[in-house]
């Protein structure tokens, strides 16, 4: 309870004991008893309950963020040209004051039914560029400028926020709307989207004395039908992606069949390249021993004849004969009895 309040209070109550001694002296008159003294009082706190009253009509307090325009009969434009600021005025009884908040004030419109400022579903439908419709869900935030008091109450007085936020706001977003395509609105543009309907905002509360604090686009809503053809559309992708995905697995398992059947080819190349390379070592080597072998015959041509005699069966006996002669003959079989 501010000062004012409370001198209305105390005036009130005055007025209360002044009925009350009133009564009493109409009461002491009606008995025959003197009423000289209780007719003092009565007069006493007649002029005293007057005083008060004077006073708590004429004493205005305004709270930290409020300002207040006085209509006055008093002087010719009909009220007073500068607005009362926060604190303890004195206004000529007769006068009124009508006060506003320049506190920071928020509108929202929405979707649901308890969001908004006006139950049930309060958002702004607006169509997109190429023809879809949206929902849109949106808050501003705003406050009155001190400086321009004066003209808002003459041109809105307290209809500024149904009067002019509201149907500015949801016609400067139906126009930003329509300057967009319906996925640019919710994609790559949305900041811009916003960003606009900021300024252009901004521009007509200032011509109307409000000031924007900020416009927040709380959330856009499609339609059911166009709600449903982009499910639709991410369940294609999806199946698409899945589909790429399985065909890209199977590419990475012939693959690895490739690279696995390539690994066992070059095994068998090498394996067979090992294996023709160490005949060739073998057969070198043979043909090397051939060579020597040939080289120790020319020098030594009995030794062939001597070996040749050497692998014979030892159970066969032969005669020896010179070199010259061209056939071997079997001795004689003398063990026979």
């Amino acid at each position: 309870m501010d000062i004012a309040d409370f001198i209305k209070a105390v005036s009130s109550f005055a007025w209360l004991v002044t009925i009350g001694l009133v009564a009493l002296a109409v009461t002491r008159a009606a008995r025959g008893k003197a009423i000289k003294r209780a007719t003092t009082f009565v007069i006493l706190m007649v002029v005293l309950s007057l005083i008060l009253t004077v006073i708590g009509f004429g004493l205005v307090f305004l709270q930290a963020d409020e300002r207040g325009v006085v209509v006055s009969p008093y002087i010719p434009l009909g009220y007073r040209p500068e607005a009362l600021g926060s604190g303890l005025h004195w206004i000529i009884p007769g006068e009124t004051v009508t006060t506003y908040t320049i506190s920071r004030q928020t509108y929202t419109m929405s979707i649901a039914q308890s969001e908004g400022d006006i139950y049930g579903d309060d958002s702004i439908t607006a169509r997109t560029a190429d023809g879809q419709e949206i929902f849109v869900d949106a808050s501003v935030i705003f406050s009155v400028n001190p400086v321009n008091i004066i003209d808002i109450h003459i041109a809105w007085q307290n209809r500024f926020t149904n009067e002019l936020v509201r149907p500015q706001v949801r016609g400067i977003i139906r126009d930003a709307v329509s300057q967009y395509g319906v996925e640019e609105v919710v994609s790559t543009k949305r900041s811009e989207l916003t960003e606009s309907i900021n300024v252009a905002l901004a521009a007509k509360l200032e011509e109307n004395g409000l000031i924007l604090v900020d416009f927040v686009l709380r959330n856009i809503t499609f339609s059911e039908a166009y709600s449903n053809s982009v499910e639709q559309k991410q369940i294609a992708e999806q199946q698409a992606l899945q589909a790429e995905l399985i065909v890209e697995q199977k590419r990475q398992e012939a693959e690895q069949a490739r690279q696995e059947a390539q690994g066992l080819a070059d095994a068998v190349v090498i394996a067979a390249e090992g294996e023709a390379e160490a005949r060739l070592i073998q057969a070198e080597a043979e043909a090397r021993a051939l060579e020597m072998l040939a080289a120790v015959i020319r020098e030594n041509p009995e030794l062939l004849t001597y070996q040749y005699i050497n692998k014979l069966s030892p159970n066969v006996d032969v005669m020896f004969l010179p070199s010259d002669a061209p056939f071997i003959f079997p001795l004689p079989d003398t063990l026979l009895p």
